[in-house]
């Protein structure tokens, strides 16, 4: 996909959303709840624009990695929009902006703020990524959390080659509203960008991290006081020391540099 500031289409569709440079990345300025009715308002059949809209998410990590990884760092200019999935952010936006990030808008949250509304007018969801079985069960609980939800189709992440173009075709012939793309940084985003042309049916592509895993039940969430103050990432590490000790001992300083020192999007 081309960079948002040469993506006309795109930046038409989100010309009225307020952003601000956090970190070295333009941030969508809008709460949870403004974020979901955007999402809301995108799949209207008179708001579509030929292709899906692409939002992403952003957290402390993925700005250390866009200063450091070319290619991540392009993905990520390409999206239409970037939400800011960390606390970190919210709070340096404000010592430095007047018009501040509202909230945190974690992926986690914003799934189920925009199931609530979806069931509501009847629009749809695909859920794709994770394991089989974590999977099948984040869609067992989703159907149990909300009943009257579409979910017209959902899928494991581990395809390559024809057998993930072959479902790519049959994700684009269910034509959802809402496509969930769970396969983690930079592969997700790696993904919208090769396989956007061939999903023309499809109203909105958000990449999603972990979401799957906490819609399963397999990973919990953080104490709600441990979110606010931007500590996440320490229970996460407390859960899964082997997996993220080095990523976040590399990447955390970085991000607090960056997050203090980069008031301008990368390479503008």
């Amino acid at each position: 996909m081309l960079e948002r500031r040469v993506n006309l289409d795109g930046r038409a569709a989100t010309a009225d959303v307020p952003r601000i440079t956090v970190g070295g990345l333009r941030m969508a300025a809008l709460d949870l709840e403004a974020t979901a009715d955007f999402m809301i308002e995108a799949t209207d059949p008179q708001n579509r624009i030929g292709r899906p809209l692409y939002l992403t998410s952003a957290n402390g990590e993925v700005l250390a990695r866009c200063s450091t990884e070319p290619q991540t760092e392009r993905l990520f200019r390409a999206a239409d929009l970037i939400n800011a999935d960390g606390q970190p952010l919210v709070a340096a936006s404000k010592l430095q902006s007047w018009f501040p990030l509202p909230e945190r808008v974690a992926t986690t949250d914003l799934f189920h703020v925009v199931a609530r509304k979806a069931e509501a007018v009847g629009r749809t969801f695909y859920m794709f990524g994770a394991s089989e079985a974590e999977n099948a069960a984040a869609v067992a609980n989703v159907r149990n959390l909300y009943p009257n939800l579409k979910i017209v189709g959902h899928s494991h992440g581990y395809l390559r080659g024809e057998a993930l173009r072959a479902k790519v075709e049959e994700i684009n012939a269910l034509a959802p509203d809402y496509l969930w793309v769970a396969f983690g940084v930079p592969n997700e985003q790696a993904f919208v960008e090769e396989f956007t042309p061939l999903l023309t049916n499809v109203g909105v592509i958000k990449t999603s991290g972990g979401l799957f895993n906490f819609l399963s039940g397999s990973r919990s969430r953080a104490p709600q006081w441990m979110q606010k103050f931007g500590l996440e990432w320490a229970w996460r590490t407390w859960l899964e020391p082997r997996r993220l000790f080095w990523r976040y001992l590399t990447t955390n300083p970085r991000a607090l540099y960056l997050l203090f020192s980069r008031k301008r999007p990368f390479n503008r």
